[in-house]
């Protein structure tokens, strides 16, 4: 099993860096196509890349808990990823990643209800500090402050955190559940109401370019197959909380990419906001880590 945990960490790392480099790529694909084609190209093809898999390596497609998977995928897949790239239509990209990643905070705050994983004193200031950094990124005084692109960032990361807690819980209750099974049914099932809406609303055509077919064919196999796989793992063998907080490097990477391929620099709220979310953020990893 300490074999399985460090596989884990490993690889939750990994995903880290390689949702938090595509950021800014998921920025530049919305020139080309609307925010919910985008969403649903990626996640039904890589339901799809998973499926492919399944019939190769000759595992069970079937799976009897499908209300389940449902559910799991309306909120880690639809939703997580729909208002994510619907937040990057207007906000900057390390803005929209940071307050993505308050997930680890949703997650934590559940988990004490839902998974019986308490909060220390110290977690809960942890907690108020990212609330805190939440309110400067807000910047109320600012009418040029794009609120609404706040709020769609804020949704995603809290539609992520209950991903994570049903994922938790259906771990628990069905530890025999193949991971690529799991992962590619809710992947299927959450691209359903973002396909209905890319279809209901009118939208921009989309461009079919090589760039842009480049960074679909990205997020199909890496970004949304193979990163699912690895968070799914991580879950089954990791605390819930503690796989939340190793995503932190998630944001840092995209802020990063974003300064470098798009010249996005925050302003001064968003630059004290960022900090006191990620100090916050590392502060509940750290007093997480030894119960861990």
């Amino acid at each position: 099993m300490i074999n399985k945990k460090l596989i884990a960490i490993g690889g939750v790392v990994l995903l880290s860096l390689i949702w938090g480099v595509n950021y800014p790529f998921m920025k530049e694909a919305l020139l080309f196509s609307s925010p919910a084609t985008f969403a649903t190209l990626r996640n039904f093809f890589g339901a799809i890349v998973l499926f492919i898999i399944l019939i190769l390596l000759r595992k069970p497609i079937a799976t009897k808990e499908m209300t389940k998977l449902f559910i799991l995928g309306l909120f880690q897949t639809a939703g997580f990823t729909g208002f994510l790239i619907w937040a990057l239509v207007e906000g900057g990209v390390g803005k929209t990643a940071i307050l993505t990643f308050t997930m680890p905070m949703w997650v934590a705050i559940m988990a004490w209800p839902l998974l019986q994983e308490k909060l220390t004193t110290y977690q809960w200031i942890s907690v108020f500090v990212c609330f805190l950094g939440i309110g400067f990124i807000f910047d109320p005084f600012n009418m040029d402050n794009n609120i609404r692109s706040t709020c769609l960032a804020l949704a995603s990361g809290f539609s992520w955190a209950i991903g994570a807690i049903l994922s938790k819980r259906i771990h628990h209750k069905h530890p025999n559940m193949d991971l690529i099974t799991m992962t590619a049914w809710q992947m299927l099932w959450g691209s359903i109401p973002l396909l209905g809406i890319a279809l209901l609303l009118p939208s921009q055509q989309t461009t079919w370019t090589p760039y842009f077919l480049w960074i679909v064919l990205f997020n199909i196999v890496f970004v949304n197959a193979i990163a699912y796989l690895l968070w799914f793992y991580a879950l089954k063998y990791l605390k819930a909380t503690l796989v939340s907080m190793l995503t932190f490097l998630t944001p840092i990477a995209a802020a990063i990419s974003a300064w470098f391929l798009l010249n996005e620099i925050p302003n001064k709220f968003e630059t004290i906001g960022f900090g006191l979310i990620l100090f916050g953020l590392l502060l509940l990893f750290i007093y997480k880590r030894p119960r861990s």
